[in-house]
């Protein structure tokens, strides 16, 4: 097998890797059940980045905090691998289209 083969393997592949990684991080941002726990109501599953910041900077409490701040940490993770899964997939489409 030559180098433009190995290319076209990883041009599938790292385009999937990147979206299991985000999903992962994704499943592991449970902001919404944070704030359930604390008895306070969220109206959907995903709670916005300005609601999160707003609790960190009124809360006193600090373990409620970094847990925050944690589900805040898996949430930018979560978009740097969503954008590392397009960049990807638009060089896998473009590989393809000049093989």
């Amino acid at each position: 097998m030559n180098s433009i083969d190995y290319l076209g393997t990883y041009c599938v592949i790292l385009p999937l890797l990147f979206f299991v990684i985000a999903v992962s991080f994704r499943l592991m941002d449970n902001s919404a059940l944070l704030f359930l726990q604390k008895d306070i109501m969220v109206s959907s599953s995903y709670v916005s980045r300005n609601t999160i910041k707003r609790h960190i900077a009124s809360n006193p409490d600090k373990v409620f905090t970094g847990k925050l701040r944690r589900a805040l940490l898996y949430r930018g993770l979560h978009r740097i691998f969503i954008i590392l899964m397009i960049t990807s997939t638009i060089t896998a489409i473009c590989c393809f289209m000049l093989a």
